[in-house]
């Protein structure tokens, strides 16, 4: 009651402001032309790019049976879906009226929300109208399970309320059964982010390959220890090229001052890595893919600070041998298993260079390792087909 008591008064007042704002705000408040009616289909939402990339191919499997609208927090995630030819938008606040205002126009039957996102406004509302509600690909840490007990009067009703949940593991299906989740709710786990990799066709190994590595979703800190061990490696392999993708692309122009510092020739990418640039950057979103496919190793970056790592599996598609700093909580079992199927390999800031080399040197272990990562998701992958048709089922089709 008190919370939706806040939000009520939170949309009266951001209502009256509607006429100053700019028009992204009006579309989060409900206050342009509606989205479009969906009636019957599924209106789908995924907090931003990387939630909403990892969902691609669900997206398209439900949009072979039924309308889908799909929704983002983000400017950049609506531009994202945008671009699969769906129609997308951005989601509604959880205030009551915006809520209101956008089931009223969409009136979809389902709601599937990617990963994490509890809109406790948003459940109710369509609890009260009898549409179907979905999470899929949950994933929930203890620290996060903790915080969420202590606001447990907002959230078991959301997860009471799911029809459909699932989990990307046991521990996550553990935590929120004791936050409210019904055990007929569960569904079999599902890691999306090995569903749109699993997609792609394989990348043949060659010479070029081996000579270029990919430093991939790099954060501040790390960009100076990739540099340093490529200027180091550089010094006896002068043809060995790196394609340096940072996790923002706001922060190119810093990053390319730091090669420069480094004495490397720098190219920003176009259509792929320059042949005659040390460093190809890329300053942009939406070109992992190209970037995997034209390395042979990839470090997946996020993982020499304490930002948890970032996925393996868009270079593991690709066939990459894959490295990877000391910090990969975010992806534990997922490195587990391609470590244990010896398609990755654990390195420090201080050895990445030895690491980088070694591979460089040995062009057929790096080939067996990037082999073996393909192997591992073709093995893990979930099928886009069975989700689709649990999904659907929940529309009685």
């Amino acid at each position: 009651m008190i919370y939706r008591a806040a939000t009520y008064l939170a949309g009266a007042v951001l209502r009256g402001a509607a006429p100053l704002a700019g028009p992204e705000a009006r579309q989060r408040m409900v206050l342009d032309a509606g989205p479009p009616d969906v009636s019957g289909g599924v209106w789908l939402h995924g907090a931003s790019v990387g939630e909403l990339n990892s969902a691609r191919v669900l997206a398209s499997h439900l949009a072979a049976a039924v309308p889908v609208l799909v929704t983002a927090n983000s400017v950049t995630g609506r531009a994202v879906a945008q671009g699969w030819g769906l129609p997308a938008r951005l989601a509604p606040l959880d205030v009551p009226g915006a809520v209101e205002r956008f089931l009223d126009a969409a009136r979809p039957a389902l709601v599937v929300t990617i990963e994490n996102e509890i809109w406790p406004n948003r459940a109710a509302s369509a609890r009260r109208r009898g549409i179907a509600q979905a999470v899929v690909g949950a994933r929930m840490s203890a620290r996060s399970a903790a915080r969420w007990a202590r606001m447990r009067g907002l959230v078991a009703p959301v997860l009471g309320g799911l029809d459909l949940l699932s989990a990307q593991d046991a521990a996550t299906e553990r935590r929120l059964a004791a936050l409210g989740l019904r055990p007929q709710a569960l569904a079999p786990r599902t890691n999306l982010k090995l569903m749109g990799p699993a997609a792609w066709p394989p990348v043949a190994p060659d010479a070029r390959r081996d000579a270029t590595w990919l430093a991939a979703s790099t954060h501040e800190g790390e960009d100076e220890i990739v540099l340093d061990a490529h200027a180091a490696l550089r010094a006896t392999r002068p043809r060995l090229r790196l394609i340096l993708a940072p996790r923002h692309p706001r922060r190119a122009d810093a990053v390319a001052a730091l090669a420069r510092a480094r004495g490397l020739s720098l190219a920003r990418w176009r259509d792929g890595p320059d042949p005659d640039a040390a460093v190809t950057l890329i300053d942009r979103l939406g070109v992992m893919r190209p970037a995997a496919a034209a390395a042979g190793l990839c470090l997946v970056a996020g993982s020499l600070s304490d930002r948890g790592g970032h996925t393996p599996w868009e270079p593991a598609a690709c066939g990459c041998a894959l490295l990877h700093g000391p910090d990969v909580s975010n992806f534990a079992q997922d490195f587990a298993r391609l470590a244990a199927a010896g398609a990755a390999r654990a390195i420090t800031g201080a050895t990445l260079a030895a690491a980088v080399g070694a591979l460089a040197d040995d062009p057929a272990a790096a080939r067996a390792m990037g082999a073996a990562a393909r192997a591992t998701l073709d093995r893990e992958a979930p099928d886009p087909a069975a989700l689709t048709a649990r999904l659907l089922a929940l529309l009685g089709r």
